[in-house]
Parts: structure tokens; sequence; C-alpha cells
């Protein structure tokens, strides 16, 4: 596609509170209710990530507060009881974090927090510096993209250049970023080609097709059909009968069989005046 293509670092927070791995317990609560952020990310001395602390993994600490584990030479701490003993933000954080590129695009981004399950991803160079961070509200903000701006990169990108009917033959509106397209296409195979690269639009909430192909030519009269046309739709002549006698010339008037007057009369129908 030749329109924008919105990437991370179009979106993303670029003002980062970040933990040192040495901060204790009680800071980081104070630090995320006082931004009120879910997580932040863990940096060295050079500013790498290098793990996330979440408001789950502090939760550990409240999960356990009441129970015993188990004891004995089999059994097994349950899982989280690490985290539950924990003081600092490295024996707290989720390592490595999932972490994401600038130049990733939203998609890309919104598929990694839904695999991974995470509601902000740090944003890291090539050497994993920290460079920003995106949450889900900041992949909502391409929603919020003008009616007209998007109506126009369609028009522009998609069918103006993409499309064999081309800008002419087809109509584009939006409304709330669902764009609707209406008139008629040659050929409607198109048609699916059509919704999916409207769909891939930034900012396009769905696409509604109302294009139909082209009209059915209706079938016409003989005597209303070109020369050509009516000369071949007359069907064949089938020929002469045959009733085992010589057939006449093609197109003959068929032979009067009654006798003449002269012949019923027996006789010379003519008169002579004066005996």
């Amino acid at each position: 596609m030749h329109g924008p293509v919105y990437t991370v670092s179009d979106v993303m927070t670029r003002t980062v509170v970040a933990l040192a791995a040495g901060a204790a317990f009680k800071e980081i609560v104070r630090t995320m209710e006082g931004r009120r952020i879910s997580a932040l990310p863990v940096v060295d001395a050079g500013n790498r990530v290098v793990g996330v602390v979440s408001e789950a993994d502090l939760l550990r600490k409240e999960e356990f507060r009441d129970s015993t584990p188990e004891r004995g030479p089999r059994a097994r701490p349950p899982a989280g009881l690490d985290k539950a003993r924990a003081v600092t933000a490295a024996d707290l954080m989720t390592s490595p974090a999932v972490t994401v590129r600038p130049d990733a695009t939203l998609g890309r981004a919104a598929r990694v927090m839904a695999r991974r399950r995470v509601k902000r991803l740090p944003v890291v160079d090539d050497d994993g510096v920290l460079r920003g961070i995106v949450s889900r509200a900041d992949l909502l903000r391409v929603f919020l993209r003008p009616d007209e701006a998007i109506a126009e990169e369609v028009r522009r990108e998609i069918l103006a250049g993409r499309l064999p009917d081309g800008i002419e033959s087809i109509g584009v509106t939006v409304d709330e970023g669902v764009v609707t397209l209406s008139g008629r296409v040659r050929d409607t195979s198109v048609v699916p080609l059509a919704v999916r690269l409207v769909r891939s639009v930034e900012g396009v909430v769905d696409v509604r097709s109302e294009l139909t192909g082209p009209p059915h030519r209706p079938a016409l009269e003989p005597d209303l059909m070109p020369e050509e046309e009516a000369r071949r739709s007359v069907p064949p002549d089938p020929g002469p009968e045959r009733s085992g006698g010589r057939a006449g010339p093609v197109g003959a008037a068929p032979r009067d069989l009654r006798p003449s007057p002269r012949d019923a009369a027996g006789g010379d129908l003519e008169t002579r005046e004066g005996g």
C-alpha cells in the first residue's frame, strides 16, 4: 500500500518511567499508584530493558500472605512463591521482557499484546535500549483518524491505483470509520479484493460493499433485432416434401387438379352467331 502506514513510533509514549533493578517493593507500588500505570520496565545501567514488573507480580505477596507452603523432601514450592517473598524489582520482574521495535506496525504490536497477554510493551531499539512504551490505549488512537482522510486514501491508493475499474466507477463514503463502497464493476470477482484492501487502511472500522456487476442485457424480439441477428434467427427451410414421385421445382405453386369448364361440358364452349 502506498498510503501512510502507522507504526509504534507514531503512537508510543516517549517519556517513560523506568525502575532500577534495586528499586524497593513499596517504591514500586507508590510509582504505579502515582502514575496510574499497571506495569513498569526495569533497566540496567545502560538503560537497556532487562525485565518488567507488573501489578500481577506485586499481587503475589498478597496471594501467599495467609498460606503455608507444604514441607517435606518431595514438596515443591508453589508457582509464584519466589515473587511473593521478593522485595526488589530484580526479584519481582518477569524476564526477559516482551518488547517491540519502534518500526513495528500497530497490527504487529496488537498481536504481541494479545498472544502474550500484556497491556503495555516497552519499545526498544536494536541494542535493547528503552525508547518508549506503547499501551493498548495508544494502539486505539489510530481509530481517531478523520473520516475525510480515510476516504481520500481509499480513493487515491486503493481504487485509482489497484482496481481495474478505477475511481470513476466506485463511490466511497465513510461514516465513523465505516467505509461503504457503491456502484458497478465490470467483474464482480474483484469485489472481495477491494473489500480486503480497504479494510487494511489504517483507521477503518469496517467495510460494507454495495458493489454490483454490469446490468443484464434483455433478450430482444426478432423484429427488434439487428438485420444480421434476425437473419440468423430464422429457422432453415426443410425442403420440399417427398411422396414417392418427382418433386416439382422449389417454390412452384401447387397444381389445380379440378377439371376445366371445357372438359366438364364435353366440347368447345365457344358459340357462333348465325349457325
